[in-house]
C-alpha cells in the first residue's frame, strides 16, 4: 500500500472530549471517527487492525471445531419475552416497533436467537454436540458511553454457543474454549490473564473472564504469583483468618465520639488501628409478600463490602441498602453510629469472616455521637451468622493455599460461561435421547469483544510517540520512509524496488510516498503503530546503506542495501 493511494489522516492533538489513552490514540491515528456518542466509524487504517484481530479469532474458532454462522442484528421481541429477559433487561436493550407495530430489539447478545434456531432443527442426540459462532455488530444503549471503543454502544463481538446432551460434555467444550481463548490472546501478542468470574446477568453456573493487563483497566483482578490462581475481585474468596479469636481482654464501654462517623475518623479519634473498627452496613431484603428483612452486615473498618457476594446469600437475595428512615426505624439512630449490640431480635446480623475472628473491637453504639469499645462476641452480643462478605486485599492468603494474593488491573476482552439449561429450558430447546425420551439441552456461551481488543491492545502498548501494537495486529508490518522520494531518482528507485520485493514476499508493507518533511513522516509512522521502519536516503545509498529502526528501538541500525530483504524477513520471523 502507498500512502498516496490510502485514506490517511492523522491529528496532532486528540479531541478535548477523548478520555483514555486508546481513545486519544485511535482518534489521532485516524483509526476511528466519532459518529455519535459511543458509535464510531472504523476508518481504513483502524479497520485493517480490526480485521486482523477478527481473522485470528476466526481461525482459532474454526480449528477448535466451531461452525460460523450469521444471525440477525434485529431480533423479535417474542423470543426475549419467551426467555423472560424482556422484563429483566434494562434500558440498555434498544427496543422499537416496525410499521406494523410489531416489537423488536437491536441485539446486545444472541442467546435467544441461537436457541430458537437450534430447537427448530436439532431433534436427536445424534446431532449433538454442536458449537455455532458469529462475528457480528452488537448494540447496547449504555447510559454513559465512554472510553471510545472500550465502552461504546455499538461494538463488534464474537459470540459462540454450544449445545450438549450432558453437563460432562459441556465441561469438555468449556475446557476446549478456555484453551482456544488462551491461544487467541497469545497469538494476538497480548499480556493477559484468565480469571474465575461471576456469571452476572447472563446466568449459568461457571465462568471465566479473559483480561488484558493494563494499569488503565476497569476491573481489579486478584491473583497469586506463586500459583495459577486468578479471579475477579468480585468473586475472589477472602479466606477466613487462620488464627482463632483471642480471648476478651477489655470491658465494653461507651465512649463519646462527637461528629466522628467515618471509620478512619473514629480510629484516629480513639487512637486505635483501623482494623480494630467494625462497621455496620444496613441493608433491606424485600420479600415477594412485601415484608422486609432488616440486616446489619459487619465488616472490618479497613475492608470493603463485596455486593456480589452479599447478594448471593440466600437470606439476603436480593437486597438493597436501607434508607436513613429505615435505619432509624429499626435501630433508633442515624447512620454513622449504628452497631450490632443490644438491638431488636428481628434484626439479622451477618459478620464477615474477618470480623468473626475479632475481639475487643470498636463499633457504633446506636446513639448519635457515641461508639462502643472493648466489644466481644458471645459476651456483649450473640455469635453472628458468618459469611464471606468483603473484597480481597493484597496480602490475603490465596484460596488455593499456595501463597498470598496481589491485585492488578485488567480490561475484560473475553468471557466464557456454562449456561447449563437457563435458556434451553425457557425456550424448550430439547432433543430425544437414546431411549426416545425428551431431554433439555445443556448450553455454553463464549464471547470475545473483537473491537474492544483493539482498544485494550493500545491501552497496553503505547508511549509518548503513539501506538505500539503487537506485530500480529499492527496495520502494516513494515513502513518504507524515503527521504526526497519526489526529488531523488535514486531514492525513488530503491524505495519502489524494496516495496515491490516485500509485497512479492507477502509482507504487509506501506510506502510513504507523500511529499512531506521527514519529521512528519516519522511521527505519523510511529503514531499509527508500525513495528518496523526502513529509511532510504541519498546519503546512505551512496554507501549502499539503509536505516532500520524497530518501533521500540532506542537507536537505528544501518543495513547494507543488498542485505535488507533478508534482514527484514529475519525481523518479521522473530516477532
Amino acid at each position: 500500500m502507498r500512502t498516496s493511494q490510502f485514506f490517511f489522516t492523522t491529528l496532532k492533538e486528540a479531541p478535548a472530549d477523548a478520555e483514555v489513552i486508546s481513545q486519544k490514540m485511535m482518534l489521532r491515528a485516524g483509526y476511528i471517527k466519532r459518529a455519535a456518542a459511543g458509535i464510531y466509524t472504523w476508518m481504513p487504517l483502524g479497520l485493517r487492525v480490526l480485521r486482523k484481530v477478527e481473522n485470528i479469532v476466526r481461525e482459532e474458532m474454526d480449528k477448535a471445531g466451531a461452525l460460523e454462522l450469521l444471525m440477525p442484528a434485529v431480533q423479535p421481541a417474542e423470543l426475549w419475552q419467551e426467555s423472560g429477559r424482556w422484563e429483566q433487561y434494562g434500558p440498555e436493550l434498544l427496543r422499537f416497533k416496525d410499521r406494523h407495530q410489531r416489537e423488536f430489539v437491536i441485539g446486545p447478545t444472541h442467546e435467544e436467537v441461537i436457541t430458537d434456531a437450534v430447537r427448530r432443527d436439532v431433534k436427536s442426540y445424534r446431532q449433538l454436540p454442536i458449537h455455532l459462532y458469529q462475528i457480528q455488530t452488537k448494540f447496547r444503549d449504555e447510559i454513559r458511553p465512554r472510553f471510545g471503543v472500550m465502552r461504546g454502544r455499538e461494538f463488534l463481538m464474537k459470540d459462540g454457543y454450544s449445545f450438549h446432551t450432558s453437563f460432562e460434555d459441556l465441561q469438555r467444550e468449556y475446557d476446549n474454549m478456555y484453551a482456544t481463548y488462551s491461544r487467541i490472546f497469545t497469538r494476538l501478542g497480548l499480556k493477559f490473564r484468565a480469571v474465575a468470574a461471576d456469571t452476572g446477568s447472563i446466568g449459568g453456573t461457571g465462568s471465566h473472564e479473559f483480561h488484558v493487563l493494563a494499569d488503565s483497566g476497569e476491573d481489579d483482578i486478584a491473583y497469586c504469583p506463586a500459583s495459577d490462581y486468578a479471579a475477579n475481585v468480585e468473586l475472589a474468596e477472602a479466606v477466613a483468618p487462620a488464627t482463632q479469636r483471642a480471648a476478651a481482654d477489655s470491658v465494653m464501654e461507651k465512649v463519646a465520639t462527637p461528629g466522628k462517623m467515618a471509620c478512619v475518623d473514629v480510629a484516629d479519634f480513639l487512637g486505635v488501628p483501623l482494623n480494630k473498627i467494625v462497621k455496620s452496613i444496613a441493608v433491606i431484603r424485600e420479600k415477594d409478600d412485601s415484608s422486609k428483612t432488616f440486616a446489619l452486615l459487619l465488616l472490618r473498618g479497613d475492608h470493603e463490602l463485596n455486593e456480589i457476594k452479599a447478594g448471593k446469600l440466600a437470606t439476603l437475595s436480593p437486597f438493597r441498602f436501607a434508607t436513613e428512615t429505615e435505619v432509624d426505624e429499626y435501630l433508633g439512630c442515624k447512620p454513622g453510629y449504628i452497631g450490632p449490640v443490644a438491638i431488636q431480635p428481628n434484626v439479622q446480623i451477618i459478620a464477615d469472616r474477618s470480623v468473626a475472628a475479632m475481639s475487643d473491637f470498636v463499633c457504633g453504639a446506636n446513639q448519635a455521637g457515641f461508639h462502643l469499645r472493648g466489644v466481644n462476641f458471645g459476651r456483649d452480643l450473640p455469635e453472628p451468622e458468618v459469611a464471606d462478605l468483603r473484597n480481597v486485599v493484597p496480602g490475603d492468603p490465596s484460596p488455593d493455599g499456595k501463597g498470598k494474593l496481589e491485585i492488578l488491573r485488567g480490561i475484560e476482552v473475553g468471557h466464557i460461561f456454562q449456561l447449563r439449561q437457563k435458556y434451553a429450558a425457557a425456550l424448550n430447546c430439547a432433543y430425544l435421547d437414546e431411549n426416545g425420551k425428551n431431554q433439555i439441552m445443556e448450553m455454553g456461551c463464549y464471547g470475545i469483544g473483537v473491537s474492544r481488543i483493539v482498544g485494550a491492545a493500545i491501552e497496553q502498548g503505547n508511549d509518548d510517540k503513539g501506538i505500539i501494537l503487537p506485530a500480529a495486529i499492527a496495520p502494516f508490518a513494515i513502513c518504507i520512509v524515503p527521504m526526497g522520494y519526489h526529488k531523488s531518482e535514486a531514492v525513488k528507485t530503491k524505495a519502489d524496488l524494496l516495496y515491490g520485493q516485500l509485497k512479492a514476499a507477502g509482507v504487509d508493507v506501506v510506502l510513504d510516498d507523500r511529499n512531506e518533511r521527514p519529521g512528519v513522516m516519522f511521527a505519523d509512522m510511529e503514531l499509527i503503530g508500525i513495528p518496523h521502519r526502513v529509511v532510504i536516503g541519498e546519503r546512505g545509498l551512496k554507501d549502499d546503506q539503509l536505516e532500520y529502526k524497530g518501533r521500540q528501538d532506542a537507536e537505528a541500525t544501518m543495513v547494507a542495501g543488498s542485505d535488507i530483504l533478508s534482514f527484514l524477513q529475519g525481523k518479521l520471523c522473530a516477532t
